[in-house]
């Protein structure tokens, strides 16, 4: 139910209403995962592994500090993660070339390649419910999205996305 108050559309929901927003996002949330889940079992990696490799495909040269920052993680649970991707050769880590103790991180071929495996298979499936839900569904999505972020976490996507 909606309600137009001082030229503000104002929106009531109930608590089923929410409840089913809810589980819709738990179930979307699985299949956006499952195809780069299935790929990255083979390599016995997981969804860490596929955040810190979108991350640093996004921003090649990204420091271990600015992913850390990015990513929201422990420097503990970011270290095993790249630990793991810098000896399976699909992530170079180089001295910093104004500070020698900044790491920036660039991925390999191969991890450009792994890389486009797991986001051409979440581009499809993105793909396809965008098409299905048009584009004024599409804005009103990425609305309630950053509409959900914690201020923190919108300052960290705006500043990735160079919107801030």
């Amino acid at each position: 139910m909606a309600e137009v108050q001082g030229g503000e559309m104002l929106l009531f929901l109930t608590d089923e209403q929410l409840q089913q927003g809810i589980e819709a996002m738990f179930f979307a949330y699985q299949g956006f995962t499952a195809d780069p889940d299935r790929i990255l079992a083979n390599m016995e990696y997981g969804r860490a592994h596929h955040r810190a490799v979108h991350f640093i495909a996004r921003k090649p040269g990204t420091t271990v500090t600015n992913l850390l920052n990015i990513l929201g993680v422990t420097k503990q649970s970011l270290n095993r993660v790249l630990r793991t991707l810098v000896a399976d050769g699909l992530v170079e880590s180089r001295v910093g070339a104004s500070d020698k103790r900044e790491r920036n991180l660039y991925l390999t071929e191969a991890g450009k390649s792994l890389e486009r495996e797991l986001s051409d298979a979440q581009r499809v499936r993105l793909r396809a419910a965008y098409r299905a839900a048009g584009p004024e569904a599409v804005m009103g999505f990425r609305q309630v999205l950053e509409a959900m972020m914690d201020p923190d976490m919108r300052r960290r996507y705006q500043t990735l996305r160079g919107t801030s």
